[in-house]
């Protein structure tokens, strides 16, 4: 090679090829880095989604009784010599902060301590306590201990001794034909109780409502300028007349609650003292101990079913939570049938109609910006706008008679308004890029074909661009039904068991308010009195809410997915 190609050579450096591969290999780290962090966000959330899952199914799962003797010198500070309880875990002993169980834990103690539900927390006066294993003498796990589960106070872990039914001798309970007996009892009891609320909710609810609705009718009648007397006194007799029926309801289910108290289940716990309960008082009862792998499933399915289909009891760590899985539902569709018509015309207009401008960059910014605004603000304009102004103006012209405000405060309408005024933004987002992804030249063989512009966007553009639409509405309906914080100020409660959907014209009641499955969450997890009987609430009730987005979703994908092969030349 002569001097002059060496020089040549050097000042222009390695051939193209050479530096492209040097610019692939240098790349391939960053490429590295990517994967590995699409790996741990997904290791991340299948670990959250497989916890809420595993203690979420947990808290259905019957637990097994233990018997716990304790040594002389623990049973002598505890007060007895036998607890009885469901062993939760074990843990490291932290001091006596955790000595709630009084058996002589001192600072520092070493070793490990049972985490325990000791239940009958209406005499016992705490329904959980921690234990160390140094107080234990022996465990075993008879096979006659029943778990009681109760309208009120939690569960109750006793010996049953004896069942009083009325009207026939007593009959004790140390026999299967006794557990038998009792179960009967039970199974009477609650349909007593179905009764009950039938009559006081449905009936009694119902007449209520009519006597209030005629109330303010002949209120009406006496302010008008010119009342006539004959049709007031036919008012106050229709009204006498609802009124007796409403005595005659309520006599009724008052003898359906004497009769609830006539049959008692006598029993001993492991302090030794007997109780005596009313039948009617239990909603379950079941032997945990005695039961094999196929029975423990059959309560399993029984307690997921009654947590989804029963109400809540004992400030919501008790019981099931329909109403609250019902709101959500109806809340959710109440904002999707809001969200999409009008996410839907302002993108149409935005992306077909309006001339890019500097009005319409300022729009697009806006609606941008809205989409990052807090979603409390949300919850206060609404509160604001649609609660006082809306509804306020609502009473003043239909409801002045009425003795209390019905549009004028919060309700299941104006939380989910709230809702679809904060999720329009991602609507309106996904349309216009649905819109902007159907090619330009179907849009120009329509107009070829003669039709005009609205045409062409009616029954060319928009069917297909549905498939982007509806990612749309997934993405509002998912954002919407986990919110929590602009419910709390414009119509969620902690207890709502009258539902805003039933067989009473005109069946869908707006103004009601509701429970909410991500409320109901935030309520167990923060506000309630006993954190260790909510804590398997909160998980169960997080499964749920993510169950019902899942499936809510799913429905919809479904339909996205036939529209998107019905329009296959849709980039969506």
């Amino acid at each position: 090679m002569s001097p002059t190609e060496s020089s040549i050579t050097k000042s222009t450096g390695p051939a193209p090829s050479t530096r492209r591969r040097r610019r692939i290999d240098g790349g391939e780290p960053l490429v590295f880095l990517t994967g590995m962090g699409l790996a741990i966000g997904l290791t991340m959330i299948t670990a959250l989604l497989a916890l809420i899952l595993f203690k979420g199914l947990e808290a259905f799962w019957p637990k097994r009784v233990a018997r716990i003797e304790l040594t002389p010198a623990a049973a002598e500070r505890v007060g007895r010599d036998v607890v009885v309880a469901h062993i939760l875990g074990r843990q490291e002993i932290r001091g006596a902060a955790h000595a709630e169980g009084g058996a002589g834990v001192d600072e520092g103690d070493p070793g490990t301590e049972l985490r325990l539900q000791v239940g009958n927390r209406d005499l016992n006066g705490m329904g959980f306590m921690y234990l160390p294993e140094s107080a234990i003498e022996r465990i075993s796990h008879p096979r006659g201990i029943l778990r009681l589960e109760r309208m009120e106070y939690g569960p109750a872990l006793v010996e049953p001794l004896e069942l009083d039914i009325a009207g026939e001798p007593p009959l004790s309970l140390a026999s299967e034909g006794g557990i038998d007996a009792l179960e009967r009892a039970i199974r009477a009891a609650a349909h007593r109780r179905a009764e009950i609320r039938a009559i006081e909710r449905d009936q009694i609810g119902g007449l209520s409502r009519r006597i209030e609705s005629l109330r303010m009718r002949r209120r009406g009648i006496e302010a008008s300028a010119t009342p006539d007397p004959a049709e007031v006194a036919s008012i106050e007799a229709r009204i006498a007349e609802l009124e007796r029926r409403y005595e005659g309801l309520a006599a009724e289910s008052r003898a359906l609650r004497d009769a609830q108290h006539a049959d008692t289940l006598t029993y001993r716990i492991d302090s030794g003292r007997e109780h005596r309960i009313p039948v009617g008082e239990i909603v379950s009862a079941e032997r945990p101990n005695a039961l094999g792998f196929f029975g423990r499933l059959r309560v399993f399915l029984g307690n997921m079913w009654s947590f989804v289909v029963d109400e809540p009891r004992e400030a919501n760590t008790e019981g099931g939570i329909f109403p609250a899985l019902f709101g959500t539902f109806v809340m959710t569709l109440i904002l999707s049938v809001a969200v999409t018509p009008f996410g839907v015309i302002a993108a149409i207009y935005l992306r077909e109609y309006a001339k890019d401008g500097p009005t319409v960059r300022a729009v697009r910014i806006a609606i941008n910006n809205l989409a990052g605004v807090p979603s409390i603000v949300f919850g206060v304009f609404g509160l604001g706008f649609f609660v006082y102004f809306v509804g306020g103006s609502i009473d003043t012209l239909f409801f002045r008679l009425s003795e209390g405000p019905v549009f004028g405060t919060g309700g299941i309408l104006w939380a989910s308004l709230t809702l679809a005024l904060m999720t329009v933004p991602v609507v309106i987002v996904a349309t216009e890029e649905a819109l902007a992804a159907v090619s330009r030249g179907v849009r120009e063989g329509s107009l070829a074909c003669g039709a005009s512009k609205w045409q062409t966007i009616q029954r060319i553009v928009l069917p297909a661009a549905a498939p982007g639409i509806i990612t749309g509405m997934i993405l509002a309906m998912a954002r919407g039904a986990g919110e929590v914080a602009p419910l709390m100020i414009t119509g969620v409660v902690k207890l709502a068991p009258t539902l805003p959907l039933d067989a009473t014209f005109p069946f869908l009641h707006l103004d009601r308010k509701f429970m909410h499955l991500g409320f109901h969450i935030y309520d167990l997890g923060f506000q309630s009195p006993d954190s260790e009987a909510a804590r398997p609430m909160v998980f169960a009730t997080t499964l749920l809410l993510i169950a019902l987005v899942v499936t809510m979703n799913l429905g919809a994908i479904v339909i996205r997915e036939r529209l998107r092969r019905k329009y296959a030349t849709g980039a969506f």
